[in-house]
């Protein structure tokens, strides 16, 4: 039986739709043992509710789109009169442009009521109002900051900006991490860290600005070897005239972990459902088609002069039909389920999307990969990335070249797919789908994907991706 949050919680929900509503409640009743509930139909009642001032709220669950108020908007009112209680938005709305602005204004976290589900639900509440806790100390005087800083739960610590020394820690962080407070002392933020991304730490580092919080996500090793994904939040301290940075750690392992089980999970569907569906057309559809012709061929004789044309241009049609549908399933059902290899199955969609010769394609492919044992559902994810990309390139590129090149550079696979098409401004142009979905596959294992492209100057995606430490892929490396 699963054991329940026992602390109180004032939450109100500001929903419109009582389907949502109920199955919000549904889901907080899950996690939570008894949630005190208010409910807000629009944010009219909604000001008046906090404005009355009690009971004082924990977090405020808004909807996005309300009868008398919506959107851009809506969030900066209702975070006027929120004060310091989180809000996390919930709506139907997947813009990834606007999640990312809404969380710059200062929304705690933005969910898809769609993905939602009782854990995760209740794993961001309950991140989201210790979130807040943190951030207001970050802004308390500092005359409090020793005690708030030593009694804090969540790891803290201050590291001198120049050398990136560790100059404080408080337990928590002594804790968390494994390293006594003298290990810690002795040691810089990049030993914390993994070595390849030091010149991205570095440069985010770079970025703070004094009197402005910085927010990331980064890897973290404990002192036991173990890495944890973390999201930071540091600002400029002074402490005897002199400037540090001031570090809260929160992790978030667990809840990435969540996240990247239920997008396995979701792929996984999405290919079992493909695969039946390709090997559907090629095994039933196909063999339709085949005897098809081979009944239509048993007519010829019999025809006259004037019905052999039609008898022929029918037989042509079948004969592209099958090899459409063939195309289609293979597609569907990449060639390395069948035992081939993944250059052989890049070699087929290369040629299956080129099939009117308007691109010149090269591949390149490593031959030390042909001696490793890659993880099958990382071939199908790589499959999947040059898949979507060559879509992307045929739909917009309007170029004549098309390059994808895979190699082994110290025990990580590096993936370039290049064109020389018309290129896009990076800022301008909106994150579509399938770009997130391409990083979404790379960073479930603990990949990174690049994009550089400028107008004019073609596109190309860089995909990288450790082969060792694959057994934790719930991390992803920033």
């Amino acid at each position: 039986m699963m054991i329940k949050d026992q602390n109180k919680y004032n939450i109100l929900i500001v929903e419109d739709n009582p389907g949502d509503l109920v199955l919000i409640k549904d889901y907080l009743w899950e996690q939570i043992e008894e949630p005190h509930i208010l409910h807000s139909k629009n944010y009219s009642e909604a000001a008046a509710i906090i404005s009355f001032g009690k009971p004082v709220f924990d977090v405020i669950l808004l909807d996005l789109s309300l009868p008398d108020k919506s959107g851009q908007n809506l969030v900066i009112d209702i975070l006027k009169i929120a004060g310091s209680v989180p809000v996390i938005i919930l709506t139907g709305y997947t813009g990834i442009n606007f999640s990312v602005k809404s969380i710059s204004m200062g929304v705690s976290d933005y969910l898809i009521k769609d993905d939602l589900n009782p854990t995760s639900l209740y794993k961001s509440i309950t991140y989201c109002i210790e979130r807040k806790k943190s951030i207001s100390l970050l802004k308390e005087s500092e005359k409090r900051y020793s005690d708030l800083f030593r009694l804090n739960p969540q790891p803290m610590w201050v590291y001198d900006p120049s050398n990136y020394k560790f100059t404080q820690v408080n337990k928590a962080a002594i804790d968390h991490y494994g390293y006594s407070e003298e290990e810690f002392l002795s040691m810089n933020i990049m030993d914390i860290r993994p070595k390849q991304y030091f010149a991205e730490v570095m440069a985010a580092g770079a970025k703070d600005y004094p009197g402005e919080i910085f927010k990331g996500k980064f890897i973290h090793f404990k002192k036991s070897g173990e890495a944890i994904e973390v999201e930071i939040f540091s600002n400029f301290v002074m402490i005897n005239n002199k400037e540090f940075k001031l570090v809260i750690a929160n992790d978030i392992t667990e809840k990435t972990l969540i996240e990247h089980q239920i997008t396995r999970a979701i792929i996984k569907t999405q290919e079992d459902e493909r695969y039946e569906i390709g090997a559907e057309l090629h095994d039933n559809v196909c063999q339709i088609l085949a005897t098809s012709r081979i009944s239509l061929g048993m007519l010829k004789e019999s025809l006259d002069p004037a019905a052999l044309q039609l008898f022929t241009q029918c037989r042509e049609y079948i004969d592209l039909a099958i090899d459409e549908i063939r195309n289609l399933s293979h597609r569907l059902a990449p060639a390395f389920f069948n035992d081939s290899t993944l250059e052989q199955a890049f070699e087929i969609l290369l040629s299956t999307f080129n099939i009117e010769e308007k691109y010149k394609t090269t591949l390149y492919f490593d031959k030390a990969l042909a001696k490793l044992d890659i993880d099958r559902e990382l071939q199908l994810n790589l499959y999947r990335i040059l898949q979507e990309q060559l879509r992307n390139i045929l739909k917009y590129a309007q170029g004549t070249k098309i390059e994808v090149d895979v190699i082994l550079n110290k025990d990580r696979l590096k993936m370039r797919i290049a064109d020389d098409g018309i290129g896009f401004n990076k800022n301008m142009i909106k994150k579509g789908i399938g770009l997130a979905n391409m990083k979404r596959r790379t960073e479930l294992f603990f990949g990174k994907l690049e994009v550089f492209t400028s107008p004019g100057n073609g596109c190309e995606i860089l995909i990288d991706i450790p082969l060792t430490g694959q057994e934790n892929k719930s991390l992803i490396y920033y």
